[in-house]
């Protein structure tokens, strides 16, 4: 399951918008420091329309788990997260920055500036980061005292090369490392390495000016001097109003549609923050359906048949034969197995296929 964490400064609207993501409320906050964990269903037509097909008995949507962690004495909750295992387990930090005004809910530093919060949390990670480096090459050093070790050189040279970024004011997520230099830094947990999504929290005025979603988050971005934060490596942004969101929260499904209609939006900005932390990370989703259940199942670009095999069952990876796939758009026009199957498009993979966004696949294995 896909992990992220909110972090954010006071006033933010971060907490509300995790609350009203989740449906978790402060008061199962066991204590100031607690982390909050919540799950939120990846929204998907996709398997809306095989579900009206199907008509199973159970629809089974992916999810992103997402958890929320007020640091006592802070008001940014990123100083403290060094030893926080909920940010850092995190696949992607969700970072909430406020753009909107209110005169009754001060800002900690005096004034709206979304630009100046951004760098500052980042700097804030880099910093943690930076302590987490010099420590590991300060143990390095003394290991290879002892005794030589090819491994613990690479690592070396590896950690020397983030120490250097992170010096000069760089978060980690914009290294090119790959392959095994990549798994050499996982185990650290690096902050500033993970992707990085910010929620533009804006007033009314500025969602509800004309223009697409795509117009909307670069408007936003420009107005708040985010466009060249954006541009860095492995970081997007998702535009809200959460004034507006509070506003959906407690309407029924047909009123909520008609206001986010008369909006321009196809979907609330909640579901957009699921949906860009979904993507953010390269995630897609592949169906299994059938009258018993229809489900969305998440794995990574790249993943192999037999790789997502194993997110529905160990046992199904290990006695893999073939896995049936037919594309989402395939069976829409078709509208039965059987029809796509009568075109060649129902095939049989093997174990090293890569599996797409929005295939449907039925398993073959040996028990």
């Amino acid at each position: 399951m896909l992990r992220a964490a909110f972090i954010g400064f006071a006033s933010s609207g971060k907490t509300t918008l995790f609350q009203l993501m989740t449906s978790v409320r402060d008061t199962a906050r066991a204590g100031a420091a607690e982390a909050l964990v919540g799950i939120s269903k990846v929204p998907d037509v996709r398997l809306d329309r095989l579900t009206e097909m199907y008509n199973p008995r159970k629809k089974v949507p992916a999810t992103v788990e997402f958890s929320d962690l007020v640091a006592p004495g802070r008001t940014s909750g990123a100083q403290g997260l060094v030893d926080v295992a909920a940010f850092k387990n995190a696949d992607a930090l969700v970072h909430t920055l406020r753009a909107f005004r209110d005169p009754a809910i001060p800002h900690p530093s005096g004034s709206i500036n979304p630009a100046r919060d951004a760098q500052a949390m980042e700097d804030e990670l880099i910093l943690a980061d930076l302590g987490v480096a010099e420590r590991r090459l300060d143990r390095i050093e003394r290991d290879l005292k002892k005794a030589r070790s090819p491994e613990l050189e690479r690592e070396r040279d590896v950690i020397t090369l983030c120490r250097a970024a992170l010096e000069e004011g760089r978060p980690l997520r914009s290294l090119d490392l790959k392959g095994e230099d990549l798994k050499r830094l996982r185990g650290f947990q690096f902050l500033s390495a993970k992707p990085l999504l910010i929620v533009i929290n804006l007033d009314e005025a500025q969602l509800t000016e004309d223009g697409d979603q795509a117009m909307r988050i670069d408007r936003a971005a420009q107005v708040a001097g985010l466009t060249s934060f954006l541009a860095r490596a492995r970081t997007a942004a998702v535009a809200v109003c959460g004034r507006i969101e509070l506003e959906i929260a407690q309407l029924d499904a047909a009123d909520a549609a008609a206001f986010l209609a008369d909006l321009g939006l196809r979907e609330s900005g909640l579901d957009r923050v699921i949906r860009a932390s979904y993507d953010l990370l390269g995630y897609i989703s592949f169906f299994t359906v059938g009258d018993d259940e229809c489900r969305a199942w998440s794995i990574s670009r790249s993943t192999t048949a037999q790789v997502a095999a194993g997110e529905i069952h160990s046992d199904i990876a290990r006695g893999f034969i073939r896995a049936e796939v037919v594309s989402y758009d395939h069976l829409m026009v078709r509208g039965t197995m059987a029809a796509c199957r009568d075109h060649g498009e129902l095939r049989l993979e093997g174990k090293e296929y890569v599996v797409k966004d929005g295939d449907i696949i039925n398993f073959r294995f040996a028990t």
